[in-house]
């Protein structure tokens, strides 16, 4: 088990039966792709399945070849009906204009100057581009950064991951783990990656034993249709 492995599992012996099941961890930052290109990706991915938003991303990276992802002054060169001819929807297209106008005005920076700047201020810069929320900036920190303290807690599969792992009778509240996984500090970013894994650990029958008792934390109320029909009289 390596270093930041270990540290985790010290914290907390749910984590440490998540690690030994799932094994190392396999995310590691990217700072070869450019702020663009990941957040562009991203919007791309919004609302779509993984092989819907490949296609489409695979016709509008074609549209500027030879170049491996197009610059952000190319793409605003382009027509709106080139780019709708690639499959993005107008909001996409006007998204993706806007990331590209903050990009050139340095809103949006570059990577040199991203990985200066503490996680709280890239997510400031990064959510004044139209369709992009705090989410979306978090993802960025964790899988192209490399940051090792960011708990997305907005994320189902991680709130998901969570309920599993703990043996929960429901889905805990963003706040609420958040305040659980402070403790998780200063490996939040590995914490989820590992609640991420618990997902698919409970698809392979392979999640490790949980804990006797669940954590006392806030859960998710369910919808109020499923509220009524709960209490509905038999």
């Amino acid at each position: 088990m390596r270093r930041r492995e270990r540290a985790l599992a010290a914290l907390d012996p749910v984590m440490a039966r998540l690690i030994a099941a799932a094994g190392p961890c396999a995310l590691h930052p990217r700072l070869e792709r450019s702020p663009f290109e990941s957040l562009a990706r991203s919007i791309a991915h919004q609302q779509l399945n993984g092989t819907a938003a490949a296609r489409i991303l695979a016709r509008f990276v074609a549209l500027y070849a030879p170049a491996p992802f197009p610059h952000p002054v190319a793409l605003l060169d382009t027509p709106d009906e080139t780019l709708r001819g690639t499959g993005f929807s107008f909001a996409k297209i006007r998204a993706l204009r806007d990331l590209a106008l903050k990009v050139q005005s340095g809103v949006v920076p570059g990577t040199a100057e991203l990985v200066a700047l503490e996680d709280e201020l890239i997510i400031e810069r990064l959510t004044q581009v139209r369709g992009i929320g705090r989410w979306t900036a978090q993802m960025l920190l964790m899988t192209q950064l490399g940051r090792p303290d960011v708990l997305p807690v907005d994320d189902f599969g991680v709130r998901n991951g969570f309920r599993l792992a703990y043996g929960l009778k429901g889905m805990p509240t963003p706040a609420a783990l958040a305040q659980f996984g402070a403790r998780w500090q200063p490996q939040r970013s590995l914490a989820a990656w590992y609640l991420w894994r618990a997902v698919d650990l409970t698809r392979e029958d392979q999640l490790p034993r949980r804990p006797r008792r669940a954590p006392r934390i806030a859960l998710q109320k369910p919808p109020n249709k499923a509220r009524r029909k709960a209490r509905a009289p038999k």
